[in-house]
């Protein structure tokens, strides 16, 4: 069971601009942006990651980068199925003039239903982002264990879709969530649900998400916290609390 954690890029010249900046390349972080790329770098600075995968827009890339920094031997890879949402005809538009369009309402409401105009639909956006990071998800963990931990980093509309999935909620709740520049939303996927772990975090340690060995007894397996079935296998929640 690997862990992501699902990290928005830092804030770019288009969050402040009042801009959708969509896939517009060249679309970098401010001078806050960087600073807090370099900070949750600095939070997951700590952790043995087993690797950074990135959207390929420039913002996303940068915040990776910062990331990598920390991690020797450590390089992004990029998945363009963690892209930004294609807004088709809405990119580079000013937010208050989208704000007026009919569509606008229907994107709060019922985002579901929504196709941008000579772009992509909302539904198309959460498929493809969702297989993407399952995807890496089996991946990492057949390659590096259970325990391993690793990094997606993406777009906000994005990751609040992933997270709806996560929670088992329709797509139609996920304008719900809410997923700061910089924060880490964590997910743990299990073989039968996946669990929030941490969602818009921006401040909190992260080095109690590194697994803690157990002393196996002897002729059993590692027991997990809850249920005293493998901690591979088990999908149980707590119960009563810990």
């Amino acid at each position: 069971m690997p862990t992501v954690i699902l990290v928005r890029h830092g804030r770019s010249s288009a969050n402040t601009s009042g801009v959708l900046a969509g896939r517009t390349p060249g679309v970098k972080l401010d001078e806050t942006g960087l600073q807090q790329a370099a900070a949750v770098a600095e939070r997951l600075a700590a952790l043995p990651l087993a690797a950074i995968v990135t959207s390929p827009l420039d913002r996303c890339k940068q915040t990776a980068t910062a990331i990598a920094k920390h991690h020797d031997g450590l390089r992004p890879a990029t998945d363009r199925r963690l892209t930004e949402c294609g807004y088709g005809d809405w990119t580079g538009k000013k937010i208050p003039e989208l704000a007026k369009d009919p569509l606008w309402a229907v994107v709060q409401q019922h985002p579901s239903a929504v196709t941008f105009p000579n772009g992509e639909s909302m539904r198309g956006m959460q498929q493809r982002a969702v297989d993407a990071v399952r995807t890496h998800d089996a991946a990492i963990g057949a390659s590096h264990g259970p325990g391993a931990i690793w990094v997606a980093v993406s777009h906000g509309d994005v990751i609040k879709s992933i997270v709806a999935d996560a929670l088992g909620q329709h797509l139609d709740t996920f304008q719900r969530i809410v997923v700061d520049t910089a924060s880490a939303t964590i997910i743990t996927y299990t073989p039968t649900r996946p669990f929030l772990v941490r969602l818009n975090d921006t401040g909190s340690e992260l080095a109690s998400l590194v697994p803690k060995p157990e002393a196996p007894k002897k002729g059993r397996g590692t027991k997990s916290r809850s249920t005293g079935k493998s901690a591979v296998q088990s999908s149980d929640a707590v119960v009563g609390g810990r």
